[in-house]
């Protein structure tokens, strides 16, 4: 069998045309909603929060999507994606400043503590996932987790070097500026 350089069939060996402008655009911005598990709503909602506020919009953009408490679970190690971090913190898992919350979309604070409830402590998940907290060593430098308490404090608001992602977030605002 042969690998051929191009896709199969009649039309196969045309040149393929390479992506537009907007369908870069477009194509970032549904990479961050895939990435961050929102909907269009919800980005575009966050991107009106910040195109007037001072800074580059595109920081601060990643900067709400960071925040959100769903993505803290999931930087801080107690889960190993953003849809098992989405899946905890809706199952109650997690508590916001001592107070119950079951909402994933919930905006995090500098200065805020989360911890996993003191009723949820015997389940054989958090019982396993302290050795592989202990053990996480890229951790982001604005969160500090605790692995014996099993708390996770914000120290301060994510830079764009916190990412560990190669997005190119200002796309998606240029997107939306249309």
């Amino acid at each position: 069998m042969v690998r051929k350089a191009y896709p199969p069939g009649m039309h196969g060996q045309k040149s393929r045309r390479s992506r537009s402008e907007f369908g870069e655009q477009l194509a970032t911005k549904q990479k961050i909603k895939r990435i961050y598990g929102v909907l269009e709503k919800q980005l575009k909602k966050y991107f009106k929060d910040v195109k007037n506020k001072p800074g580059v919009t595109g920081d601060l953009l990643t900067q709400k999507l960071e925040m959100r408490l769903d993505n803290v679970v999931f930087r801080s190690g107690f889960a190993t994606s953003r849809q098992q971090a989405r899946q905890l913190v809706r199952h109650s898992h997690f508590t916001l400043n001592g107070k119950r919350t079951n909402l994933p979309s919930r905006e995090v604070k500098v200065g805020d503590t989360i911890g996993v409830k003191t009723g949820k402590l015997r389940k054989e998940y958090f019982k396993s996932t302290e050795e592989a907290i202990a053990g996480k060593q890229n951790v982001p430098g604005w969160l500090e987790v605790d692995a014996k308490e099993k708390t996770i404090k914000i120290k301060s608001k994510p830079t764009k070097d916190d990412l560990g992602m190669e997005l190119d977030v200002q796309m998606a605002v240029e997107y939306y500026s249309r």
